[in-house]
């Protein structure tokens, strides 16, 4: 992280900052993706497990809802504006 100084406003580099060339933003970024991986830490076999379980249980509870929302506006529709058989 960067620190800045108090009253110093955020906006075009001065004179004294280093401008950096195509090549040298990459890199920048580069190293700073390294940086970021480098401080990812894998689950454990446990919480991997527990992980997968709560993601498997949440997308059965939203198909179970939406199927059932699904379900209702259609009935709701047909109730609506009838099936489309016209009386004779």
């Amino acid at each position: 992280m960067s620190h800045t100084v108090t009253g110093q406003t955020p906006g075009r580099p001065t004179g004294s900052e280093r401008k950096r060339g195509i090549f040298g933003r990459i890199w920048l970024f580069i190293r700073q993706v390294v940086g970021e991986l480098k401080k990812v830490v894998t689950p454990s076999r446990r919480e991997l497990v527990n992980y997968v379980l709560v993601v498997l249980v949440f997308v059965a509870f939203m198909m179970v809802l939406i199927s059932l929302l699904d379900l209702g506006f259609g009935q709701l529709a047909i109730w609506l504006f009838g099936n489309g058989n016209q009386p004779q």
